[in-house]
């Protein structure tokens, strides 16, 4: 049994969870519950025992200084909690962590036991895989569920996943199992450029968050970050004419590709996030997935959420910089 001193009781919980690894391309999902945390002042209320899921030659503790003192931060998994205001106040459960190295049917398992206990009513896992993407087009942002029924209630792709999975994967199976209703977000990050961190598919990820669970989110600096970011992959890719010509395929495939979702519905959805925004008032700006920000009364259009599928990785892609990666799950 997880006893829980000192937090209160919540109102209609969310827990959003991201975890730096294999699913974590461009660190863009573990920056985006990062950001929420931060802008909201979450407060962190328990912290999962480092030893029974790390491997410490592989994820190394560190050690610092503070008022003299040598101190030691192990890599672990923390949890926090936000109270999220506005006409509709709900709370958050953010979890923030790495990849365990081992059990992580015991890690899902008492992740689970947080969210028993705290009343959870749906857990999203936030994740990030390279892809066939190009960097000057919005991020495709997918969501994915192992439930029909919520697959159906909320637009979302119903998984047919099969292969290596990561930490998302088996949290999500393990929700699934357990009756706990879950779903994976997840954001393409271009290949080539695969280094964090990638502001632009940060903010994608936050603005689906946002439409999914219907807050709304504090962007802060994110959207001019995320202008930032492209206008140098943009210089980068200038330099290299292989680079700028593999680009400009990526664009061409992707315009033809998805010339048909510019639909009614993609209009609509976009309108009411800046409905949404303007009402809301505050920092943020009318800002959308692809890190630019809408003039009044003229909304972006947005890739369609459930138009993704696993890009083939190319042979040998030119690099504009970066490490490369595995691609992650549906």
């Amino acid at each position: 049994m997880i006893e829980l001193e000192g937090v209160p009781e919540l109102v209609d919980p969310v827990m959003v969870a991201a975890f730096e690894g294999w699913n974590d391309a461009g660190d863009a999902a573990s920056t985006a519950v990062a950001h929420l945390d931060r802008e909201w002042k979450g407060e962190v209320f328990a912290a999962l025992d480092a030893e029974d899921y790390y491997d410490f030659q592989v994820n190394r503790p560190t050690v610092f200084i503070e008022d003299g003192v040598r101190k030691v931060t192990w890599p672990t998994t923390r949890l926090s909690v936000v109270r999220v205001g506005g006409d509709k106040p709900r709370d958050l459960v953010l979890v923030r962590g790495i990849e365990p190295s081992m059990r992580w049917r015991s890690f899902c398992n008492e992740l689970l036991g947080f969210a028993h206990e705290l009343g959870v009513e749906m857990v999203v896992v936030l994740g990030a895989l390279l892809g066939d993407t190009p960097h000057t087009r919005p991020v495709p942002v997918s969501g994915t569920t192992s439930d029909a029924d919520l697959a159906g209630r909320m637009e979302l792709e119903e998984t047919k996943y099969e292969g290596p999975t990561g930490i998302v994967g088996i949290l999500q199976e393990a929700c699934t199992h357990a009756g706990v209703p879950a779903v994976s977000l997840w954001a393409a990050v271009p290949h080539y450029v695969s280094q964090p961190p990638n502001p632009k598919a940060t903010l994608a990820l936050l603005n689906r968050l946002e439409d999914l669970i219907g807050v709304r989110v504090p962007l802060g600096e994110l959207p001019e970050d995320a202008r930032a970011w492209q206008v140098g992959v943009d210089q980068l890719a200038a330099e290299d004419t292989e680079v700028a010509e593999y680009v400009q395929s990526l664009e061409e495939a992707r315009d033809t590709a998805e010339l048909p979702e510019a639909s009614g519905e993609a209009i609509a959805r976009e309108f009411e996030r800046y409905l949404r925004r303007r009402d809301g008032g505050g920092p943020g700006g009318t800002a959308t997935a692809d890190g630019g920000e809408g003039p009044s009364g003229a909304p972006y259009l947005r890739d369609n959420p459930s138009g993704r599928t696993r890009p083939p990785r190319p042979p040998s892609p030119p690099q504009a910089g970066g490490d490369d990666e595995d691609s992650s799950e549906d």
